[in-house]
């Protein structure tokens, strides 16, 4: 599941990164022009990159946020962890969100956890 801000974030920062590279030979030139330009397009880019940030994070809390209005939410065993097309056959519309997920992270999980609208 790749995300679009996902992506579009990691591009933003490789092109940050090989601006960051291309800094000793800019400075070498002296060109002040070419310097100041370098300058603003490094800028643009963490402007980009933190707003692309804030977006992710935003679309993470409102899930979180959805999950957690699911009446029925339990800890997932280790038996059922091992048996997992069959506990969503069994339950219709579970969400399984793992603790080191960016979602589960939000979330502050500790343990694998189902949510669903009907007890499970």
């Amino acid at each position: 599941m790749k995300e679009i801000e996902k992506a579009e974030i990691k591009r933003l920062s490789d092109m940050l990164d090989a601006l960051n590279h291309k800094d000793a030979a800019i400075i070498q030139q002296g060109n002040a022009e070419l310097i100041s330009n370098h300058e603003e397009e490094k800028e643009k880019l963490t402007k980009e990159i933190a707003r692309l940030k804030d977006v992710r994070v935003s679309k993470l809390s409102s899930e979180a946020q959805k999950l957690a209005q699911l009446p029925f939410s339990r800890e997932i065993t280790k038996k059922e962890q091992a048996d997992m097309g069959s506990l969503k056959k069994a339950v219709r519309g579970i969400v399984v969100v793992h603790p080191m997920t960016a979602l589960g992270r939000e979330m502050g999980l500790k343990v694998v956890t189902g949510y669903a609208k009907k007890a499970f």
